[in-house]
């Protein structure tokens, strides 16, 4: 169900009730998270996170559900796609999260490990399947249509350096560092670009093409998880920029899957849009520092939190530091 025309009565619910829970909910779980942090255990991390995002959730005034999240209800004990979320009373909203946005990040006191959570009226966000996407982004003010998905990495890359007045080896892509790209990492070499690699959290490298200035990246490229493509457009939705995605079916399964979940072309090329349409919010908190967002401090008496807050329908970004004392 796409939202068009003039605004429903959802769409000011979750203005007004949601921009501040929805911070709350990713503190939640980057604190929970975070007292995991350079220990290791990934799964208990998650596990931590899962929980904490599983009950300050369950505290809103809506009638949520889950519809990216831990994996498929015999997967996974809690967030698992289709749950039901919130109190029951309020708005439909369907909901797209990750609790902990790289677990090894965490694990290993890496940079760039976040708590996040995507929201918007029900029926507007991707029924996406526990599988893989391949992606392609890159931020704002560019001419529509810089970038294909179908296109080679030497035509996206020249296009996008003559949008931006640029030689192609003035531009970094930021890839997956896995094994499957390594023809992908070449074929950028090969123009001259560079390439930053990254272990994890591939939704913070397709945010980070949004502002190239600070964070030296310009477009990101490569195959990553689904769930996190959908939740990467629905920031980019509010931040602006551009992106594609296609599902990557490694076993016949994971087809059928996408198709009970809704999707009625599996091999279709999505735009943000199809991703994440209508009014969409979306928040990260900083698990570990990274370049977008500081990780969880804990002090003496106090914890101390950084967040952003998106929001489609405004252009809105709001940038929260919340200090809380220590229970």
């Amino acid at each position: 169900m796409r939202q068009t025309g003039t605004r429903s009565k959802d769409e000011d619910m979750l203005n007004r009730m949601l921009t501040i829970e929805i911070a709350r909910v990713t503190e939640a779980a980057a604190i929970a998270a975070a007292t995991m942090r350079g220990r290791g255990d990934e799964k208990q991390a998650d596990q931590l996170a899962v929980d904490a995002m599983r009950t300050a959730l369950n505290d809103i005034d809506m009638d949520g559900k889950v519809v990216i999240g831990e994996g498929e209800r015999d997967e996974a004990p809690m967030l698992y796609i289709g749950e039901k979320v919130g109190t029951g009373n309020g708005p439909r909203i369907d909901i797209a999260l990750d609790p902990l946005e790289g677990t090894t990040l965490c694990a290993k006191a890496m940079p760039d490990s976040l708590a996040v959570i995507a929201m918007a009226v029900g029926g507007s966000l991707l029924h996406a399947p526990d599988s893989y996407m391949s992606k392609i982004a890159i931020g704002p003010g560019y001419p529509a249509g810089t970038i294909d998905l179908d296109a080679s990495p030497e035509d996206n890359l020249n296009a996008l350096a003559k949008a931006k007045g640029v030689a192609a080896n003035q531009l970094t892509a930021c890839i997956l560092d896995r094994p499957r790209h390594a023809e992908l990492i070449a074929a950028v070499r090969a123009t001259g670009a560079g390439v930053r690699l990254i272990s994890d959290g591939d939704i913070a490298g397709v945010i980070h093409t949004t502002d190239p200035d600070n964070t030296g990246i310009d477009i990101y490229m490569g195959v990553g998880g689904a769930p996190e493509g959908v939740l990467a457009a629905a920031a980019l939705r509010c931040i602006g920029g551009q992106m594609q995605g296609r599902l990557v079916f490694h076993k016949a399964t994971d087809r059928d899957r996408a198709l009970k979940m809704g999707v009625e072309d599996p091999d279709a090329k999505f735009d943000m849009n199809e991703m994440a349409s209508g009014d969409v919010m979306f928040a990260a908190s900083g698990v570990t520092d990274g370049s977008m967002l500081a990780g969880v401090k804990f002090g003496k008496s106090h914890i101390t939190t950084e967040t952003v807050v998106m929001r489609s329908a405004t252009g809105t970004v709001r940038w929260i530091k919340n200090r809380r004392k220590v229970a």
